[in-house]
């Protein structure tokens, strides 16, 4: 039942030359317009002025002044963040120990397994820079009132450090800092919250068929009729940090794997201070498989027919109970029942005595179907575990991102940065910007919004054909089901998951049903 398709992007990299002319198209120009900023030179403006980490976080120093990352850890509002980091570090050096005696763990390249170097990160060498602006209204059903979010993604870089590679592109070690706001904060945001939703979706949509760039949009984003007018300190959030915590490189009876390190911390409005919080979805699946009572409370939560509605619509909100405050997201990982993702020990066939059973899961539909719920995803005992997957901050890194990272961004500090040559979000992050746009459509206009996302490997169309053809939907390199290894037929959860003309669904094992649009078949 698992797609283990480990080296995806190595294999997708090395056919690509094979590719003949007809399926090598480009994707769709600007997928992300109205709903991302994702311009480097844009972005490089906005960064030196008040959407630099110093602005975000009102730290006063002079102007052009970047803040640099041993001051930044040493505000009072960081200070809580560092503690909690440095106990992640120090309890992963304490679970490797114990479960690979014999293996070396260091920040040196000569350890067998190679540690995030704290010490980069704690340094005045370091800093967070901005690396895009993502607009995320699509989850306004999770506080209404505030319009659902603004995000502003940071990356780690090291300025002073010697350029790499023929374009001079800079040295970024691996992490992300994301400063989630709210897109219409309280009373404190001044002018902004007093939009309605309608008017902050109707400026972003606006902003995306402007045609200027560089420091010419920096300046209209800004300005009154712009979409980033009035945002600062007042609506931020909270803060989630994304770092690749470990790295281990192939070498014999060891398997290449990267471990990448998700947390998140809420702000504090009284004591202006990011605090430790649970992942949202990220049920902790170890502590609930140790607590029977847990288990079970967890089991009859989520099969209850409104909760499951929302979970197969993708809208679900776990309680805070069932959570966990860390997550490491492994890669490579495959799509369904890989050991490397969060709902592995919960599901059928796994060699434990599982938390769902096949016949808890379709009783579970069967329920939902009397109570005139209709599943838009979860049509099988697959589908469930697929969501209970994706659902999960984990899951959805593991699931088509660019390592452990949706969106790295352009290094604006290299030499020639350049969005035609650099990519800067996953085949995930791109493939969700028609859902996004067509809910800000819904906000702009006063319609009813319809807040579903379909599985994190095969967006939702919309109706609209940007996708078509396409490595998002079904182009060359999409995530495919194959009713060829299916004796029974096509798997309900997974019917859509075809291929264009031309491309056959190729799997990555015998075992699985899960695979890739390539041409040919096998």
């Amino acid at each position: 039942m698992g797609c283990p398709l480990r080296f995806l992007a190595v294999i997708v990299v090395s056919l690509w030359s094979a590719l003949p002319p007809a399926f090598a198209q480009s994707p769709p120009p600007a997928l992300e317009r109205g709903a991302a900023i994702i311009d480097p030179f844009t972005l490089r403006e906005l960064d030196r002025g008040r959407f630099g980490l110093a602005g975000m976080l009102a730290v006063a120093r002079a102007a052009d002044t970047p803040l640099d990352n041993a001051e930044l850890f040493a505000l009072p509002s960081m200070l809580p963040v560092r503690k909690a980091l440095d106990g992640e570090f120090e309890r992963f050096l304490q679970r490797h120990a114990a479960d690979h005696p014999n293996e070396t763990i260091g920040v040196d390249v000569t350890s067998g397994v190679q540690l995030f170097d704290r010490a980069l990160l704690y340094s005045p060498a370091t800093r967070f820079v901005l690396a895009g602006i993502i607009n995320r209204m699509d989850r306004a059903y999770v506080a209404r009132q505030n319009c659902g979010e603004i995000r502003l993604i940071y990356r780690l870089a090291q300025p002073g450090a010697p350029a790499i590679g023929e374009h001079a592109v800079s040295s970024r070690p691996p992490m992300t800092l994301n400063l989630v706001l709210k897109a219409r904060g309280g009373a404190a945001a001044g002018k902004r919250a007093t939009f309605t939703c309608a008017e902050i979706a109707r400026r972003w949509l606006a902003a995306g068929e402007w045609p200027q760039a560089g420091a010419a949009l920096a300046q209209r984003l800004m300005s009154e009729s712009g979409p980033l007018e009035g945002i600062g300190a007042e609506n931020i959030e909270r803060l989630e940090t994304d770092l690749q915590i470990a790295h281990a490189s192939k070498a014999p009876g060891r398997e290449f794997r990267t471990d990448y390190l998700l947390k998140v911390f809420d702000y504090d409005v009284r004591s202006r201070t990011f605090n430790e919080a649970t992942l949202e979805n990220q049920f902790d699946a170890e502590r609930i498989l140790a607590d029977a009572n847990l288990g079970r409370a967890f089991k009859a939560w989520l099969l209850e027919p409104e909760h499951f509605a929302e979970f197969d619509r993708g809208t679900v909100l776990i309680p805070k109970e069932f959570l966990a405050t860390r997550a490491i997201a492994p890669t490579p990982a495959g799509f369904v029942n890989s050991p490397l993702q969060p709902a592995f020990g919960l599901m059928p066939g796994e060699g434990t005595a599982p938390l769902f059973s096949e016949a808890d899961i379709l009783a579970a539909l069967e329920k939902a179907a009397r109570s005139g719920v209709r599943p838009q995803n979860i049509r099988s005992v697959a589908g469930f575990e697929q969501r209970l997957n994706d659902i999960t901050c984990a899951g959805c890194h593991q699931t088509r991102g660019i390592g452990g990272f949706h969106f790295p961004g352009v290094d604006w500090m290299a030499a020639k940065p350049s969005n035609a040559t650099v990519v800067p979000g996953s085949p995930h992050f791109f493939g969700d910007q028609v859902r996004r746009r067509d809910i800000l459509n819904s906000i702009r206009d006063g319609g009813k919004v319809d807040y579903s996302r379909g599985f994190s490997a095969r967006p939702q169309s919309r109706g609209s054909g940007e996708l078509a053809g396409t490595e998002y939907e079904d182009g060359w390199g999409a995530p495919c089901y194959s009713q060829s290894a299916h004796a029974t037929g096509y798997d309900r959860s997974f019917k859509s998951w075809t291929c264009a003309k031309g491309l056959a669904c190729q799997i990555m094992s015998d075992a699985s049903h899960m695979g890739m649009c390539f041409v040919g078949g096998r």
